[in-house]
Formats: structure tokens, C-alpha cells, sequence
């Protein structure tokens, strides 16, 4: 099969590997990838929000099958392009990827159907989201209604916390337009875990399991990100705890989805919050998770090749998904002053003395070469140094090897990914 994967990251570094893996691939695009994606196929200077230019350079490659990687094409409609040209895209339309474009949309289907998830209202005035904060006290939720790449969601401890957070959001416009409106929700205590599953109309079956580290510092302290590590299989959440979790929280949904005329094909993840009372919703994703893609796909033992493309054609592929028994550990390496402001242009060392460690892959994001041919930072999260091992330990102890071995001015990261697992 000749393939178009679309986006940039860690996630996309590690599908591309993944994919590159398969028997039946032929060919692999990569629109724009980065210069780790440029080692398994051939990368394309295609934005990957540019859905016009990519359906054209599809139609021209005669491409089997679009994998998205990022939400944001298919929130722009990437999937409905693709079928009016007769392309196959392993993701859902514009209107089922509302379940991650809009928080307020997704919360009106998790009522609908009657899905365990957090109280919550939106607001499309400040001054009204600020006096329901006031009103319902703290520990509080908020987050922009749109897309935010990850960083949309303030967990306050505060009362004046919170509202801050409204202001930067919906006055001072530090979200841009996902922002203009928010959700605000009741705060959801327990340990969170990401549940992935792929999807076809009303039915769905497990991929599996991750626990992400969303924010910046060690003893998840500082502002929200995109995710600074992962542990796959998470902690006291075994398989059958995942298939539960499917029956409560996702299956439900697509039923829901089908009853509103827009059914749901692709991946689906999962946000969780494991509470006293049981598994909550905390959000709906429509793609693979990054970075707990990262550590995930490294367990992987089956074809995920086959999958996507029956995804594409809205059905699931009944071969069982499989892993190995081991661990896997994603830490992200970030730059100096990310989320807020990254520091871009330092030159990066050691990747290869990484990757020569036992049991370690790394994962490009936020670089490319410079016109010395040097790799150099050029984004907030640059790279997801990941390990495989017989246990957490032995995982994340190769997981900070690999990051020790790696080295630009300005790099940063937690200390702490899966020490909880432990």
C-alpha cells in the first residue's frame, strides 16, 4: 500500500516507524514530517492543515490510504475532502471530530448518553464565567472550547486562579479563538489514564492503555502542556479494567453519535479520571495521543497497517491488536520556556548514542536541520526519548540513559515520569 501520513510530531515519528514495519507497504509519505520521519520514507512539504494540497498530492501519488496523525486537518475537514475525491482516510469526518474540536459539544453528547464525566458549563462571556466560578468554589476546571494542541485546560487550586485563567483566555485572547469560549467543570480527583480504541460506527475494540504526565514539572506541579511523558500499560488498569471502561464510556458515546446522523470512525482516545466512584470522562480525542502514542506503538506486535485501512473503510479489522508483555516509557525533552515561550535555534547532540543504548528509541518533534545539516530545535517539544524494558524500572531507567546521552542548550524535562508506576 502506498501511504500518506500527515503531521510533524513525536506521534507521527512514531506511527511512521510503526507503519514502515508492515509487510504490505509499498511506499510512505510524510506531510511535512520531520528529519526522523525522513529516515523511514519520503517527507512532503504539505502543512498538514493544508487540505487542499494534500488531497491533490494524494490524488497525484495514487495513495491507498491517508493515516492522519493531528487533529486539526481532520477538524478542517480532512476525511470529508478525502471522500469526495475517492481517498481513503483512516480518520472521522469534520462532524464527528467535534468530539475533540469542542469541548461543550463533546459534554452535550457525554450527557446524551448518559456517560460518567464532570459537571460543566460554557461560557461566551467572561464576566459570567467568572461569577460561576465564584459561585462553585475550588478545585475547578477550565478550558478553551477549541482546539489548544493540549494546553487549553487549567487545573485551579484557587478561586483567583481560575479566574485568571478566564481572562488570559476569553479577554486577553492567550488561547486565540479556541478561547473565545470556555467550559468550565467541576475537578475530578484520582489518577488519570489515556484509553485508546479503534472505531466504526457503533462498535469498537481496545488498542489499549497509557498513563501521560501533562504537566511541566516533576510532582505534576507548573501549567498544562502537551504531555511530558508516558507509561504504557499504566498502573491498576489491566485489560479487562479497559474493556469495562469501553462498555461505560466510549461505546455509549458512538451510539449516541449514530443516533445524531454523524458516526464516528477512527481512533478514539480517551481521557480518564479512575475516581472512588469509577472511571470519569475527562475528554474524547480522535486520534492517537502524543506522547502516549510514543510509548504505546513501541509495544506493538501487530500489523497496524491493516487496521487503519479497514478503518478508512468503515469497518474494524478482526485481527486481534497484540503487545509484547514489556514496558515502555516515553520522556519528552522539551526547550527552556516551554509551554509558555520555547526557546528555538540550539543545536542538538547525542541521538545516535541514544539509540545505541539497549532497549531505546528516539523520537523527533520539534527540529530540523539548519543549513550546516546540524539538528536544531525549533519547537516547544522537541523530542520523546523512549525505552522498552522487562518492567517499568528497567524501562524508565533506559528512558533517562537515552535522555542523558542527549544534549542542546536550553534542554528540559521531568524527572519523574513513571515514578508513580513504581
Amino acid at each position: 500500500m502506498r501511504v500518506l501520513l500527515v503531521g510533524s510530531g513525536g506521534r507521527e515519528h512514531a506511527l511512521a516507524a510503526t507503519l514502515a514495519r508492515s509487510p504490505k507497504l509499498t511506499a510512505l509519505f510524510i506531510a511535512p514530517g520531520n528529519p526522523g520521519t525522513a529516515e523511514l520514507g519520503t517527507n512532503v512539504a504539505i502543512g498538514a492543515s493544508d487540505v487542499p494540497a494534500l488531497v491533490a498530492f494524494a490524488k497525484e501519488q495514487q495513495i491507498d490510504l491517508i493515516v492522519p496523525g493531528p487533529e486539526a486537518p481532520l477538524v478542517a475537514g480532512l476525511a470529508d475532502a478525502c471522500a469526495v475525491a475517492g481517498l481513503a482516510c483512516a480518520g472521522p469526518t469534520q462532524a464527528a471530530a467535534r468530539l475533540e474540536g469542542s469541548k461543550s459539544f463533546s459534554k452535550e453528547v457525554c450527557y446524551a448518553a448518559g456517560v460518567p464525566t464532570a459537571r460543566g458549563e460554557r461560557f461566551t462571556s467572561a464576566e459570567a464565567a467568572i461569577t460561576y466560578i465564584a459561585e462553585r468554589g475550588a478545585p475547578i476546571v477550565v478550558k478553551a472550547d477549541g482546539l489548544a494542541a493540549g494546553k487549553g485546560v487549567v487545573v485551579a487550586q484557587t478561586v483567583a486562579e481560575a479566574q485568571d485563567a478566564v481572562r488570559e483566555m476569553m479577554t486577553q485572547g492567550s488561547m486565540g479563538e479556541a478561547g473565545r469560549s470556555v467550559v468550565i467543570e467541576d475537578c475530578l480527583v484520582g489518577e488519570e489514564v489515556s484509553l485508546f480504541a479503534f472505531c466504526s460506527g457503533e462498535t469498537a475494540m481496545l488498542i489499549g492503555a497509557a498513563h501521560d504526565h501533562k504537566r511541566i514539572g516533576d510532582g505534576d506541579t507548573g501549567p498544562n502542556t502537551g504531555g511530558m511523558g508516558a507509561v504504557s500499560p499504566p498502573r491498576g488498569f489491566d485489560r479487562a479494567a479497559q474493556e469495562a471502561a469501553l462498555d461505560l464510556l466510549v461505546r455509549p458515546m458512538l451510539k449516541e453519535m449514530v443516533r445524531r446522523g454523524t458516526p464516528f470512525r477512527g481512533v478514539i482516545f480517551a481521557g480518564l479520571m479512575l475516581t472512588e466512584t469509577g472511571p470519569q470522562l475527562i475528554e474524547y480525542n480522535v486520534r492517537f495521543g502524543d506522547p502516549e502514542a510514543q510509548a504505546l506503538l513501541l509495544r506493538l506486535t501487530s500489523d497496524l497497517l491493516p487496521a487503519l485501512a479497514a478503518l478508512a473503510e468503515d469497518r474494524l479489522d478482526t485481527t486481534p491488536v497484540t503487545f509484547s508483555d514489556q514496558a515502555a516509557i516515553s520522556v519528552v525533552m522539551a526547550a527552556r520556556g516551554y509551554p509558555a515561550q520555547p526557546e528555538t535555534g540550539a543545536v542538538i547532540s547525542g541521538i545516535a548514542d541514544a539509540e545505541a543504548l539497549e532497549g531505546v528509541r528516539v523520537f523527533q518533534a520539534g527540529t530540523k536541520e539548519n543549513t550546516a545539516g546540524e539538528l536544531v530545535v525549533t519547537g516547544g517539544r522537541v523530542l520523546s526519548v523512549c525505552a522498552l524494558g522487562d518492567n517499568v524500572q528497567q524501562a524508565r531507567d533506559r528512558a533517562y540513559a537515552g535522555v542523558k546521552a542527549i544534549s542542546w542548550d536550553g534542554a528540559a524535562w521531568r524527572t519523574d515520569i513513571g515514578a508513580r508506576a513504581l
